[in-house]
């Protein structure tokens, strides 16, 4: 059992790091791309990216997280082909049906959208959901049987193919005076290059590590799965799928909302399009915020799902609380951190500082997302999938019914509160599911009063810092912008961090789960003997 919870371990950290890649080369190459497009090109691109980012969603994390827990309970390599034999239907006609879908439906699709020059955005984008059977069967069954390397890779050369094509679409734009739809295309291209890929890399490591085992050419797709694993695949593949791209569902709501009521409200099509632009801005941000809250979510889940297979009750509570713990704390704080720093953010990465009250109301999504994410966590490691499933809807239909409304009466700020409003329903609804013994972590030995003293000197810090800048008015170009942010955040960092040690905030054995924790822990000591 220790074996196998070490390469648990083991496979969690090294999808952790593949995931975090991943994700930063998926937030930091949208800079350099609205820095060429500009704000009406990087609405184009957003407008159908939500569309991309459902077929990624499950090909990388709802398709292949159920397979590879399915995989993982048949008891011999044959009963694991049968298993296959299974599910490969399910996967084929999810995957036809989305396709079908978005490439017959492109027109109909771009109409309400409003703008029916994204019809040959959607075309492209389409044809990634044909790689999703292929890619989730050799990556649910890799995971199922703790070989993460082969998904690891093929995730991050994905990213990288499609990151590398999409800023040569926008160099074609900026140099050779390419359009902004043609643009927005060629790059979209490039997540079809990139999937590709990614199953040639998953090919080539099931001919090293099975010799072809896996090869799908004997599956017969004719067979049609009963209606028990049917129902399995719907609730517990759909609820792993809905919370792992939540976000881009609301990104695709805002895709069909935002700039169709901004035109209601007044605004010409131009000025709409530029205006979603501005409010798509926030989506880098949010993502490399969440980026923490997912690791801790697969270093997390295993220990957890343990001592709640054991029956370990004291155990599974401990572990959920220091999880709950961690994630308020980082949550908080660089939500926070987000907050103040924005002005700087968005001039220094944007140029310029139109939608700074968008963009500080949109960031709000960091704590609220890592919150979610973490109780969603905690009821998936006890088998619990319909009523998170359910949070998840109420709160998704929240934001499909406040985001006209808001965006008519308030513009992008009313799409941004839009979003908050949908999550804190489904965050709420979470932490209802949990018994009040795990949610009282937040009480528990002052935590609260702790946190919150923190959270209090670091802004302090940060006013303090802008106190500086506006006396001696060193804030004139992105340059010293991009300089003003990096040491507000690196001022806000170490404050928290040393607030939180000398309130005692964490235990040394909840420090010790941090990324650097050991080295924070023995730097703060030396510091203090001196």
């Amino acid at each position: 059992m220790a074996r196998e919870m070490q390469s648990i371990m083991k496979g969690a950290a090294i999808l952790t790091i593949a995931s975090f890649i991943a994700k930063l080369l998926s937030a930091v190459y949208r800079v350099p791309f609205q820095n060429l497009v500009g704000d009406e090109g990087f609405y184009v691109y957003q407008q159908i990216y939500p569309i991309y980012g459902i077929a990624m969603t499950l090909a990388l994390s709802g398709l292949p997280q159920f397979v590879s827990k399915y995989v993982a309970a048949q008891n011999s390599l044959a009963e694991e082909k049968q298993a296959m034999q299974r599910l490969m239907p399910l996967l084929s006609a999810l995957s036809i049906g989305l396709w079908g879908l978005t490439l017959f439906g492109s027109g109909w699709i771009a109409s309400l959208m409003g703008d029916r020059s994204l019809q040959p955005l959607l075309q492209v984008v389409s044809f990634t959901f044909l790689l999703m059977p292929g890619s989730s069967y050799y990556r649910g069954y890799f995971q199922g049987r703790l070989q993460m390397i082969p998904t690891a890779i093929s995730q991050v050369l994905e990213q990288l193919v499609r990151v590398g094509i999409i800023i040569v679409a926008a160099l074609f734009f900026y140099y050779l005076g390419w359009d902004v739809y043609q643009t927005g295309t060629l790059a979209m291209a490039g997540s079809v290059a990139g999937g590709l890929l990614a199953y040639a890399v998953l090919y080539y490591y099931d001919g090293k590590i099975n010799g072809h085992g896996l090869s799908t050419r004997d599956i017969s797709l004719r067979s049609w799965p009963d209606k028990a694993l049917l129902r399995r695949f719907i609730i517990e593949g759909g609820l792993v799928s809905i919370y792992s791209g939540f976000l881009i569902l609301f990104q695709l709501v805002d895709s069909f909302f935002v700039k169709n009521y901004l035109v209601v409200a007044g605004l010409s099509e131009e000025a709409a399009k530029i205006a979603k632009g501005v409010y798509d801005r926030g989506q880098p941000l949010v993502q490399l915020g969440l980026v923490v809250a997912t690791a801790l979510s697969a270093t997390f889940l295993p220990p957890l799902t343990k001592s709640f297979l054991t029956r370990n009750q004291q155990q599974f509570q401990k572990n959920a609380t220091i999880y709950l713990r961690l994630t308020a704390s980082l949550a908080l704080a660089a939500t926070l951190g987000l907050v103040l720093l924005a002005p700087f953010i968005n001039y220094a990465l944007f140029k310029d500082l139109v939608g700074n009250p968008t963009l500080i109301v949109f960031v709000l999504a960091v704590g609220l997302m890592a919150l979610i994410q973490t109780y969603q966590s905690i009821t998936q490691s006890q088998n619990i999938f319909r009523k998170p499933l359910r949070g998840a809807l109420l709160g998704f239909f929240t934001k499909l019914l406040t985001t006209g409304l808001l965006t008519y009466t308030l513009g992008t700020v009313g799409a941004s509160l839009s979003t908050i409003l949908g999550l804190l329903v489904t965050l709420v609804y979470l932490i209802r599911l949990l018994p009040p013994e795990i949610n009282q972590f937040w009480r528990k030995q002052q935590f609260n009063r702790k946190l919150y003293r923190c959270l209090a000197v670091m802004t302090a810090v940060i006013f303090i810092l802008y106190g500086v800048i506006l006396v001696s008015g060193l804030y004139t170009h992105r340059s010293q912008a991009l300089w003003w942010s990096l040491t507000g955040v690196a001022l806000g960092a170490s404050a928290f961090v040393i607030t939180a040690i000398r309130v005692r905030l964490f235990t040394i054995r909840e420090w010790l789960m941090f990324p650097f924790g050991e080295k924070i822990l023995r730097f703060v000591q030396r510091r203090e003997k001196k």
